[in-house]
């Protein structure tokens, strides 16, 4: 099954995360990531919460608990044995080697990040490119439309239990407005698989 690293940057948006591992639950793409992404995503999205008001440990504890949920539900996403590679791509910031060194273990051909001028493509393996979440997808709706539409259902059903409760509509709007994933929400808008649920 195709592979994506997922990079910090599109974790830690929390609906578009969502959408993102919920299309890879629903077998669009096998998500990846390493030890380091996910500690970096426990730092921001600790930082995001108390920014939010939250108390430093609860913040701490949410955190945790996230990465607890992504690796419970994704048990073979964790690459490992990155580490050797760590810091022999050349990349413009150091900090982000491990990012490729883990799409190269794991046999990944995209990194999904909003940080394209961190992966300039002279410096990733050939078999190897960096997009930004928006690209990503849309060509894995494109390709996975069925499966996307199940997504979106799904998300609308678990929400309300931590904020808003969401629509098929409401979120294409979020999708479109926040993320700009205009194309996305405009193919899934008239999607047969999301008829019903946008009536």
């Amino acid at each position: 099954m195709f592979a994506a690293v997922l990079d910090t940057s599109v974790l830690w948006p929390s609906l578009q995360r969502d959408f993102l591992l919920s299309l890879a639950a629903e077998g669009s793409y096998r998500a990846r990531w390493s030890s380091a992404i996910l500690d970096e995503l426990v730092y921001h999205e600790a930082k995001k919460l108390i920014e939010r008001g939250a108390p430093e440990n609860e913040a701490e504890r949410a955190a945790r608990r996230l990465i607890d949920q992504m690796s419970g539900a994704f048990d073979d996403a964790l690459v490992t044995d990155w580490g050797p590679l760590d810091g022999t791509y050349g990349l413009p910031d150091p900090d982000d080697e491990h990012v490729v060194a883990a799409a190269v273990m794991g046999n990944a051909e995209v990194i999904v990040t909003e940080n394209l001028k961190h992966f300039p493509e002279a410096k990733l393996p050939a078999s190897i490119r960096a997009v930004p979440a928006r690209d990503f997808v849309y060509d894995t709706v494109q390709q996975h439309l069925t499966q996307a539409c199940r997504a979106v259902i799904a998300i609308c059903e678990r929400s309300g239990r931590h904020g808003p409760k969401l629509t098929a509509s409401g979120l294409l709007t979020i999708l479109d407005e926040r993320y700009k994933m205009t194309t996305t929400a405009e193919l899934l808008s008239v999607a047969p698989g999301l008829r019903d649920a946008l009536q």
